[in-house]
């Protein structure tokens, strides 16, 4: 060393952090390689300071300014350990071969938190500002991660969330794909007794099986997918990550009130039996708050034969303590005079069906 050179390391304190803040982390945690002082600087500082302000200068959300799909706020934030499993994950969508075999379903689930776990949106027509969203949408667009092939079946469940979440990637729309999906969607041997009929696991738990879920989420989403090939244009449906803030009205004490979300009261699901692009460019009444007037619509396609809806009146009778799951309990009319109750757990992936008698 030349005397008298200066080294980087005779800088102030305050000029190193800030040099650290604007790097990527990790060139920070090469930097922590180099030699003793900069290891001190970055790993054994007494508190998560400059931990909490690396997360922060990313372009990530502030995890206490968000709230969980469910409505609860987050605690205990450990800003060095997320910020690395988010680096981390980065690191293996970029490069698969980095993956270690035991490691694949915590980079899924690293991702899954990042999506649940955002700021909600104060009004339902705020346009989208999640940070996360953006960030988690730009590193799975091509598709290539979520079209890897699971080694087990945890692997595969975690996988399928996280694509059925996403929505459409780039390659979602090749005829092969579509084809896949559909074969799976429209396939009775998908829905016997086992699983209740539906997109649920054959063991009789009642969990959601993402796997049948993604499958019905591609078919649908891509029904409603602009298709340039096509000479009339419909809007993109609303599945994917653009979609999933919550809306939270300012204001709203989420310790007091159980249903922010509006899930109490009366609904109408519809049911159509025709090409919904079809139906998408005769009306977009079926899409709007207020319901449909079946005999008002004047358009041939639209009738009983093809169209059917339900009446549900859906209650919320648990809220755990933690705000980690909800019981929604929707009930119809039956043919019998009965109810058919479905009681959806919404943070244990639950679903239980039950015929009881009229009250």
């Amino acid at each position: 060393m030349v005397p008298g050179a200066v080294r980087i390391t005779d800088l102030p304190l305050e000029v190193l952090e800030r040099v650290l803040l604007m790097s990527d982390p990790l060139d920070v945690a090469y930097t922590a390689q180099t030699c003793r002082h900069f290891r001190g600087l970055i790993y054994t500082t007494d508190d998560e300071r400059f931990w909490r302000a690396l997360y922060l200068s990313g372009p990530f959300d502030d995890p206490r300014k968000a709230v969980t799909y469910l409505g609860s706020r987050r605690s205990g934030i450990n800003w060095r350990e997320e910020l690395q499993r988010i680096i981390r994950a980065r690191t293996v969508v970029d490069n698969v071969s980095a993956c270690r075999s035991d490691e694949r379903c915590q980079v899924l689930r690293t991702l899954l938190d990042m999506i649940t776990n955002i700021p909600p949106l104060p009004f339902p027509e705020s346009e989208p500002t999640s940070r996360n969203l953006l960030w988690v949408q730009a590193l799975l667009q091509d598709g290539k991660f979520l079209d890897l092939e699971s080694q087990t079946h945890e692997e595969e469940q975690l996988r399928a969330r996280l694509h059925t979440w996403f929505g459409l990637t780039d390659t979602d729309g090749s005829a092969a794909k579509r084809a896949d999906s559909r074969a799976y969607v429209y396939s009775q041997r998908n829905y016997q007794s086992s699983n209740n009929f539906g997109p649920y696991l054959r063991d009789g738990s009642g969990i959601v099986n993402w796997k049948h879920m993604q499958k019905l989420a591609h078919v649908l989403a891509c029904n409603f997918a602009e298709r340039e090939e096509e000479e009339d244009v419909f809007e993109i449906y609303s599945l994917g990550l653009a979609f999933c803030q919550s809306v939270i009205p300012p204001g709203l004490d989420l310790n007091c009130e159980s249903d922010w979300a509006g899930v109490e009261g009366l609904w109408r699901i519809f049911y159509c039996f025709m090409d919904h692009r079809e139906l998408l460019s005769k009306t977009s009444t079926l899409f709007s708050p207020i319901v449909p007037d079946v005999a008002r619509l004047s358009f041939p396609v639209y009738n009983d034969a093809n169209v059917r809806f339900i009446t549900l009146d859906t209650s919320i009778v648990i809220v755990s303590s933690d705000g980690n799951f909800v019981c929604i309990v929707a009930r119809r009319r039956t043919s019998r005079s009965n109810y058919f109750r479905r009681t959806r757990v919404a943070g244990d992936n639950r679903f239980s069906r039950h015929l009881f008698p009229r009250d």
